[in-house]
């Protein structure tokens, strides 16, 4: 099975954007060496917890920190932008890292409604036209506008020897429904929505549409998870996800809290359920543990590839966590 990593910068308290976003790049870097098939970065807007705004340059300084993983966008969120431009960029990284680079493609709003205006410069923001915006996208980057196209003329140059691998990113069946009628590889956000995923991909997969560049359809899942030596060690690092969890359930941007101040919240009554509904969203336990539940997981999607997400405070405990499972699958080069 493949293992894959998902990284959104996340920024722990008494630690800076700065920091957070080095991490990024050494946990890139650990990733590497471990076997990890790919990491991708998250795009996230107006968020003083998450430094992951821009996956293109993220994409652009990991790429040139490893030599062999996949490096992607989990994603880019293209309501908010011209699929010419995001063409032009994917190109040139393709071109920079021929074979590497990946293309996630989200429809989320990535923040808050001002950031969303912000973003689209006051201009409305039209989810229906998100398909449209797919197809162009693709068409760009195959220099394959369809014959009448308003664009047919402009090509998103340097044209790329290779498409990139493209994924629609998604927590429901709209995405996946889009995956399938365009013809990509679909990636379901488990670690956001743990209800009803594997039916959502079974429909992707009835519903394929083969398309020229992805003739089979192709489906991964991605969740939180914590691995520690112990439940007990992998426990207490994940009581900061949780806490975080929480608190982003409530609409607050915040910094992942320290060990002492998650070990000590008492929750209400209401923060006690949420935090037993989040627990459908991530695995946390020891390596032989976490690996079964990973397991039954791709076989509940029916895929070869997990991709995994670790915010925590500790980002030792996080390069540790990586490591363990990657030795309980023996993807890689432990030392």
């Amino acid at each position: 099975m493949k293992l894959s990593v998902l990284d959104q910068s996340p920024i722990s308290e008494g630690s800076t954007p700065m920091e957070a976003l080095k991490n990024s790049t050494r946990l890139a870097v650990e990733a590497e060496r471990l076997g990890y098939h790919r990491i991708w970065f998250a795009e996230h807007h107006d968020s003083s917890g998450l430094a992951s705004v821009s996956p293109e340059i993220m994409i652009a300084h990991v790429a040139a920190k490893t030599s062999t993983i996949h490096v992607g966008s989990g994603g880019v969120l293209l309501p908010h932008y011209s699929p010419y431009k995001v063409a032009e960029n994917f190109n040139l990284l393709e071109n920079l890292y021929p074979g590497r680079i990946d293309l996630g493609i989200g429809r989320a709003p990535g923040g808050m409604p001002g950031a969303t205006w912000a973003l689209n410069d006051g201009a409305r923001r039209d989810l229906n036209d998100f398909p449209r915006k797919v197809r162009d996208l693709i068409g760009f980057l195959n220099d394959q506008l369809p014959e009448g196209h308003q664009y047919k003329t402009v090509r998103a140059t340097p044209l790329a020897e290779r498409l990139p691998e493209i994924y629609l990113l998604g927590s429901s069946d709209g995405s996946a429904g889009i995956a399938a009628d365009i013809g990509t590889p679909f990636m379901f956000a488990h670690f956001i929505n743990p209800h009803g995923g594997s039916e959502v991909v079974r429909s992707y997969r009835a519903n394929y549409r083969p398309s020229e560049w992805f003739p089979e359809p192709k489906a991964s899942v991605c969740i939180f998870a914590v691995c520690a030596e112990t439940d007990e060690e992998a426990e207490r690092q994940a009581s900061t996800l949780r806490y975080w969890m929480l608190k982003a359930a409530q609409g607050k941007s915040v910094l992942l809290p320290t060990l002492e101040e998650a070990e000590h919240f008492v929750p209400s009554e209401w923060e006690h359920e949420q935090m037993k509904e989040n627990e459908t969203r991530m695995i946390v336990g020891n390596p032989q543990k976490v690996k079964r539940e990973l397991e039954n997981l791709a076989a509940v999607y029916q895929t070869d590839e997990v991709m995994i997400l670790t915010n925590i405070f500790d980002f030792e405990a996080k390069l540790r966590s990586f490591r363990l499972i990657a030795k309980a699958f023996q993807t890689g080069t432990f030392y």
